[in-house]
């Protein structure tokens, strides 16, 4: 996995995310309740704060709890949430570590189809359906990642020339039209709720 990633819209942190597997499915993990660039900047931020050039799936889950809970609550804090992402961030690597030999590329390395692809990332801890579609559309669509069935499995996320979440931001203009149609989608949702209530 080496390419260039424009998720964070920070050169360094872009090229982290861009080579390092667990990298990518951390900012994914971090990608809730603030901004999208915040959430993909985070694993460039806790490298850092580690002193190392990428993340590492047995050093992070056999951290204490606290400590690592104070690294990314420095400021400027890893996320709006620094205690319980700190919390889901070891979970992650922790069941990497159980289930992948903390390889976070042996989640979709030698996935036969994109049902079973999708099937594994949503047993990840803090991966829910949407998430994993999500991140199953970013493996397909920039990652090279495209088992058979990929696209069908990643839902609407999956389907080619569409704006839908970061497996579609390659740029700023690209970012511009995500973030367009997550508003539509949050007005629509609005006001489909106006109309129940």
């Amino acid at each position: 996995m080496d390419v260039t990633l424009h998720l964070a819209q920070d050169p360094e942190a872009d090229e982290l995310l861009g080579r390092s597997p667990l990298a990518a499915l951390v900012g994914m993990l971090l990608d809730q309740q603030v901004p999208m660039e915040w959430a993909f900047k985070g694993p460039r931020t806790i490298a850092d704060r580690l002193g190392a050039d990428d993340l590492d799936a047995h050093d992070i889950a056999a951290r204490d709890p606290e400590a690592f809970t104070a690294l990314l609550s420095q400021k400027p804090a890893v996320h709006r949430y620094p205690g319980s992402m700190a919390k889901r961030i070891q979970q992650l690597c922790q069941y990497l570590v159980e289930h992948y030999d903390g390889d976070a590329s042996a989640v979709w390395d030698g996935a036969p189809t994109g049902t079973e692809l999708l099937r594994r990332l949503e047993e990840l801890p803090g991966f829910g359906r949407q998430k994993a579609q999500i991140f199953l559309a970013l493996l397909g669509k920039q990652l090279g990642v495209r088992p058979q069935g990929w696209r069908e499995a990643a839902g609407a996320y999956g389907e080619a020339r569409s704006f839908r979440s970061v497996a579609d931001i390659t740029g700023p203009e690209s970012l511009v039209k995500v973030r367009a149609h997550k508003q539509e989608m949050k007005a629509a949702a609005k006001a489909a709720k106006a109309v129940k209530g």
